[in-house]
């Protein structure tokens, strides 16, 4: 299907405008998505609201139940938002499922887009092929993945269950959410759709017991990955990444918050207190994973004397383009701290905006200040609540590190 016949489909469901919506079956639903590696599947969890005109409509993989934005029929068409990611789901509501696309704005008018299909009743991930695992993949996995021009080091996590699989790979710079899929013969599939990743991992086990596969990301992205199974495989240490350049012990900045009022360190809110940078991006599914877990800390934890303030690496340094997502990102997970727009998400760019620090070599890079206004630790990176252990690790790592800098005197 080519991106000139999926742009017409769009315009064709955007047109459907009959006066009686067509209700949608609730319950379970599985979804696909055409990929140039094939099949992406993933579940939808579809939920009519008490005024019988909208859905709450939930995006599945694995452990994880992401609620999407209110989804609305009319006439014969399904829209479901992603406000936060610039995405949505456009679909015709057929007698035996839905048909349409996928589509995330990229810049300006530019789109991905990728054909979508879901069927009522259908819990599987991937369609069962009749053979059996000949093996269990459970475990940690020391991973490589390879692009043209590039390689990443990571630790896949996985659990296997019958030939259910669910697991995700741990990178320095952040973990690939949660991921589910099956085991079949000596093949492994993996998917994940959360509004922004589009992720699908086949790989083949091989005769000497490594796995060898591919992974398709998006419409265009593709590596290969190889990994070795390695109970002792570990990641770079994620507060060595990112530091402070020799002779600095501070930072500073001053950038504006969504309304364009400028904000810095040097002001009262922070003085004497523990302070938690988070950089991020209101488009990185790993900010919003952290955004998950720091937004409600804040408000349990707020009156110790810590505070929270978060940069935020756009697409566009432009306030009144990035502004807005911005506060959609504030308003989805009722963030109470200060969120400002601080540059681009060119890592090149961003680095510049904080000249005292080596580099930004990943979002989030969480940054944490004494009561003197002195950097005690950089992390960069989240393992997300889809690492399972790992971030169980980060939350009391995190909660250790506060109490002793709060315990601490000026």
């Amino acid at each position: 299907m080519n991106r000139f016949f999926i742009t017409g489909l769009f315009c064709l469901l955007l047109s459907c405008t009959s006066d009686s919506a067509v209700r949608l079956p609730k319950g379970i639903w599985r979804a696909v998505l055409q990929t140039r590696g094939g099949e992406l599947p993933f579940g939808l969890d579809v939920v009519p609201n008490a005024d019988s005109l909208t859905y709450t409509v939930y995006a599945l993989n694995g452990a994880e139940r992401l609620r999407m934005d209110t989804a609305t029929v009319s006439g014969d068409t399904l829209r479901i938002p992603m406000r936060l990611f610039e995405s949505e789901i456009v679909a015709k509501i057929e007698k035996n499922g839905l048909r349409g696309l996928w589509r995330r704005r990229r810049t300006g008018n530019t789109y991905t887009e990728l054909p979508f299909t879901a069927q009522p009743g259908l819990r599987y991930r991937f369609e069962p092929d009749g053979k059996s695992p000949t093996g269990d993949v459970s475990g940690k996995w020391s991973t490589v993945f390879r692009s043209e021009n590039d390689s990443t080091q990571a630790v896949g996590v996985f659990s296997q269950k019958g030939n259910k699989l669910t697991g995700t790979f741990l990178t320095p710079t952040g973990d690939y959410r949660y991921l589910e899929g099956n085991v079949f013969g000596d093949s492994l599939m993996l998917s994940c759709f959360d509004g922004t990743h589009v992720y699908l991992f086949k790989a083949r086990r091989q005769p000497d017991n490594t796995l060898s596969g591919a992974f398709w990301s998006g419409a265009t992205g593709y590596e290969t990955w190889t990994a070795r199974l390695n109970p002792d495989a570990e990641l770079p240490d994620a507060t060595k990444l990112t530091y402070l350049k020799p002779g600095y012990k501070t930072i500073d900045f001053q950038f504006p918050d969504v309304n364009g009022k400028p904000v810095s360190l040097k002001d009262d809110r922070f003085t004497n207190k523990v302070v938690v940078v988070q950089i991020l991006g209101s488009w990185c599914p790993n900010c919003m994973d952290e955004t998950n877990f720091l937004s409600p800390w804040y408000k349990k934890n707020k009156d110790r004397g810590v505070e929270i303030v978060g940069l935020a690496y756009e697409k566009s340094a432009d306030l009144a383009e990035s502004g807005p997502k911005i506060q959609r990102m504030v308003d989805r997970f009722a963030i109470d701290y200060p969120v400002l727009l601080a540059g681009t998400n060119d890592k090149a760019a961003a680095s510049k905006t904080l000249p005292m620090l080596n580099r930004i070599i990943g979002f989030p890079t969480t940054i944490f200040i004494d009561r003197r206004g002195n950097v005690r630790e950089i992390h960069t990176g989240f393992s997300g609540p889809g690492t399972g252990k790992y971030y169980d690790e980060f939350v009391e790592d995190f909660n250790r590190l506060i109490d002793k800098l709060l315990s601490e005197k000026m």
